[in-house]
């Protein structure tokens, strides 16, 4: 936990200054006051200044982006993180010359990077708190990719009568493919398995 000990002339005044140097709001931090201030002998000979300690609350966010910077220091390679905010969380797109370490097969280094950062923020949440983790929007072209399969799938089935058998895929992968093909007139979609090797089957209906 970052702990730091001011002075002011008052309590008010001290917690300010700890406030000032770390560039956060008050709500940031736990506040202890250590000591009170003092106007000593008349008024001012032997008077003591206030001094706190300010404790630094951490921040979900921060402290999966500090991992993160830690683990591509361990491995010597330089990364940039973007974050932005949607519906869903937060989103870290990483971007850099070595993704493909990062991204791994068919994203599954990735996904694994994911799950640590979000167990990493959640221990610091007050509620779910929820890390998408992306590497040059891999996430979006691999959206299209299972969505263009799908389709793809979907006609060999219509044609052969058979059903699709997928390979394994996590939660959201295989969410792709039921969004896809939901409403679809002729073919169906379910999953089957245990994770981590859960499937989607593409039958007809």
């Amino acid at each position: 936990m970052k702990k730091i000990v001011v002075t002011g002339k008052t309590i008010e005044l001290a917690v300010k200054s700890g406030l000032s140097q770390w560039q956060v709001s008050e709500d940031r931090v736990n506040i202890h006051i250590l000591e009170k201030p003092s106007r000593g002998f008349l008024g001012f000979i032997g008077s003591k200044e206030a001094k706190v300690e300010l404790e630094l609350i951490p921040d979900p966010l921060e402290e999966a982006i500090a991992f993160l910077q830690d683990m591509f220091a361990a491995m010597q390679i330089s990364i940039t993180i973007d974050t932005r905010k949607d519906r869903e969380g937060f989103i870290l797109n990483m971007s850099g010359s070595e993704l493909g370490i990062l991204i791994g097969k068919r994203g599954q280094t990735l996904d694994a990077l994911q799950y640590l950062v979000n167990i990493v923020a959640n221990r610091y949440a007050n509620s779910h708190f929820r890390i998408i983790l992306d590497a040059e929007n891999f996430r979006d072209r691999r959206k299209k990719t299972l969505e263009e399969l799908a389709l793809r799938l979907a006609n060999r089935v219509i044609k052969s009568k058979k059903e699709v058998i997928l390979e394994p895929m996590n939660s959201q992968e295989r969410k792709i493919i039921h969004a896809e093909l939901q409403g679809h007139p002729v073919v169906k979609t379910y999953s089957k398995g245990e994770e981590p090797n859960r499937r989607v089957v593409i039958a007809v209906k």
